[in-house]
């Protein structure tokens, strides 16, 4: 199977979860998950600790099998492909890590020039030249050759996001990216997301609880109930907290605090 056989469709959803079902061992998280997420989405991943959210989302960049269910990309079904077809899939996605997930002993030039190395053809030279443009878009244009360990925690999770975009990915996949960082620091990590998501024309998928966030970047969302263990809700954020009935959503949403009147 070539890679144009599963190239960006705009008929139908990048990405659709069908009768999901994950778990670990005889364990299930999750069940009866069916979402969509449309291209040049922001997709929030929200729901309690301990709901799934970080598993739910391995499964969607391939690290985890689900227990049951479908997930198409483009209507291609992910989980029934072969390893390459996998593969192939996986090399239009950008994943930011919670930790960021930089080699301390490499530089962000170097560390930023890992997917460059592995899967194109680019020269040396022209590798440092990409690596410098992507941590200009990011705002660390002049740091290629600092250390992880010399710089701050916000500037970190920067470095990781030029990371992600090297290739300039279809689909960003970013797990607590506030994690940590101090609501100014978050704020302008969410700004560079909304830059980003327009600049690639990129699809968004979010995990995170932090509700700044989820109302400051989201347009789509899926709500995930441990109680129930399945989805109880799905769309807009803003639109789910002004009209659902549903206490647990909004208790989430409102930090416990109830719907203003």
């Amino acid at each position: 199977m070539t890679q144009a056989n599963i190239k960006k469709d705009m008929s139908m959803p990048q990405i659709e979860a069908k009768e999901l079902a994950f778990g670990y061992g005889d364990f299930i998280l999750m069940q009866n998950l069916n979402f969509k997420i449309n291209d040049g989405d922001i997709f929030i991943i929200m729901g309690g600790s301990g709901c799934g959210k970080s598993t739910l989302l391995k499964l969607l960049i391939g690290l985890k099998s689900p227990h049951k269910g479908s997930i198409f990309y483009n209507g291609f079904d992910f989980w029934n492909a072969s390893q390459q077809e996998q593969e192939s899939i996986m090399k239009r996605f950008g994943i930011l890590y919670q930790s960021g997930a930089l080699w301390s002993s490499m530089t962000l030039a170097e560390n930023i020039a890992i997917p460059l190395e592995q899967y194109t053809c680019l020269r040396s030279k022209e590798i440092r030249e990409v690596a410098s443009l992507k941590l200009a878009l990011v705002g660390l244009g002049g740091f290629e050759d600092y250390y992880p360990s010399e710089i701050s925690g916000g500037m970190r999770k920067r470095a990781g996001l030029a990371r992600a975009i090297a290739l300039d990915p279809e689909i960003l996949f970013f797990d607590e990216p506030s994690a940590g960082l101090d609501p100014i620091s978050a704020r302008l990590l969410d700004d560079l997301i909304l830059e980003l998501r327009e600049s690639l024309g990129a699809t968004v998928v979010v995990v995170t609880h932090e509700l700044a966030s989820i109302f400051a970047i989201g347009n789509n969302s899926v709500f995930l109930d441990p109680d129930t263990k399945t989805m109880t809700a799905s769309g807009n954020p803003k639109e789910l907290l002004e009209k659902s009935d549903d206490p647990k959503l909004i208790k989430f949403l409102t930090r416990g605090e109830g719907r203003k009147i």
